[in-house]
């Protein structure tokens, strides 16, 4: 959308410069066409060999940023927040371009293969409140989950940090299952919103994911399914958040082995009584 995005060759994609500096160029922008703008092709792309070599084992998912962090995007986080303030109307302009731009982008998605998997970390609690999350994020975000779901999709939503003011709102939107970060309550979004939606997360994805040992993930794998495991919809075991690119396969292997040997029939008290 005329974004610039620098892509370094061993670490991960980050925004180098917005597409536009001020209100007045929020009419040049357009929504995206993803068979041909930018590097989206070369993103569906993947996600048909991903699906062609695994998608007959394990569901296959590419991930769609959300509206209001897109609009983040578009004109820069701070300008943006602060529009909220100055300009609402601005901030809706930029938030029904991006919503055009993700419902694009997830047709291609399914198209391809795939689920879309919904991330907004704009709309975490530690960047706006509730309040400005109710106004500018949620009735984007719900009109994006409804095209989703009008496709035959779940939806899986991660905003990162604290969110625990707005769960009920994620839910409300219409997410199937909610990513919980590690800087929340697991316990908390389970005894809150556990009976809606099913839980993921949150191991923490630098503390224990990149710097701990096989073993610190299994315990830690441990105390989220100690946590999480009477929730009613159902949990996941994930990282809290994006795992750093140098995170050991040792450590995905040790996530995942733990998960199996915790099994399908889980009794809490025993993993208490194992991570003493």
């Amino acid at each position: 959308m005329g974004a610039q995005v620098q892509y370094p060759e061993d670490e991960t994609a980050y925004l180098q410069a917005p597409a536009i500096s001020s209100v007045e160029e929020i009419e040049t922008l357009s929504a995206v066409h993803p068979l041909t703008d930018g590097h989206l092709p070369q993103h569906l792309e993947a996600m048909r060999r991903v699906v062609d070599a695994v998608g007959k084992e394990v569901p296959v998912t590419g991930a769609v940023t959300c509206p209001f962090t897109t609009a983040s995007f578009l004109i820069g986080a701070e300008n943006l927040v602060r529009l909220t303030i100055k300009n609402p109307a601005a901030v809706h302009h930029l938030c029904e371009v991006a919503l055009e731009s993700a419902i694009r982008y997830s047709a291609s998605i399914i198209a391809a293969g795939c689920t879309p998997s919904l991330t907004d970390p704009m709309s975490s609690s530690t960047v706006i409140g509730p309040r400005q999350f109710q106004e500018f994020s949620y009735p984007y975000l719900k009109r994006l989950i409804d095209f989703i779901h009008g496709n035959g999709k779940a939806v899986t939503l991660h905003i990162c940090g604290k969110t625990d003011r707005i769960w009920r709102d994620m839910a409300d939107a219409g997410a199937d299952c909610l990513s919980i970060d590690n800087d929340a309550s697991l316990q908390g979004a389970v005894e809150t919103v556990g009976d809606r939606v099913r839980i993921l997360g949150n191991v923490h994805p630098t503390g224990i994911m990149l710097q701990g040992t096989p073993e610190d993930v299994k315990r830690a794998v441990r105390s989220c399914v100690a946590q999480a495991a009477h929730s009613p919809k159902g949990f996941i075991v994930a990282s809290g958040c994006s795992l750093p690119t140098e995170t050991p396969f040792a450590n995905i292997h040790a996530m995942m082995d733990a998960a199996a040997e915790i099994g399908w029939s889980v009794a809490p008290d025993m993993l208490l009584r194992r991570e003493i």
